[in-house]
């Protein structure tokens, strides 16, 4: 199939799926003689809608890379999805946690800026709703 056909497959843009191809997510597509790609009907789409769930998990292009690395190797890259996405899983509570501390300082920042006087703020201070 012509590179246009699988980007209406996969939801993903031919622009997509040539940089995917070049960072090697994709194998090399088979040429024409006109020079337009010819992809494998099944593998690409399945190929291209791992990519993409990856993606949504969270998963760096990099990191899904090595993951097909390992299946093209002949190994079942099971362990390792779960290593990553158990690293991801961390980082996004991390975030949640500096989130939460965040929005617990920007309720304190609104509450107390409804006690201030705006003519009490000088120039130098810009603005007393935001403390320095």
């Amino acid at each position: 199939m012509r590179i246009g056909h699988l980007a209406a497959l996969t939801g993903v843009s031919t622009q997509a799926l040539r940089f995917y191809e070049r960072k090697g997510l994709l194998p090399t597509a088979a040429r024409e003689s006109n020079g337009y790609r010819v992809y494998e009907d099944d593998a690409a789409v399945a190929q291209v809608g791992f990519i993409r769930a990856a993606q949504g998990a969270g998963l760096k292009l990099t990191e899904i890379a090595g993951v097909l690395e390992l299946r093209e190797a002949g190994q079942a890259p099971c362990s390792h999805v779960r290593s990553l996405l158990n690293r991801e899983r961390e980082e996004i509570r991390a975030r949640q946690t500096e989130l939460a501390r965040l929005e617990a300082e920007l309720s304190r920042m609104i509450e107390a800026s409804l006690a201030l006087d705006p003519s009490a703020c000088s120039p130098s201070s810009v603005c007393n709703v935001i403390p320095h």
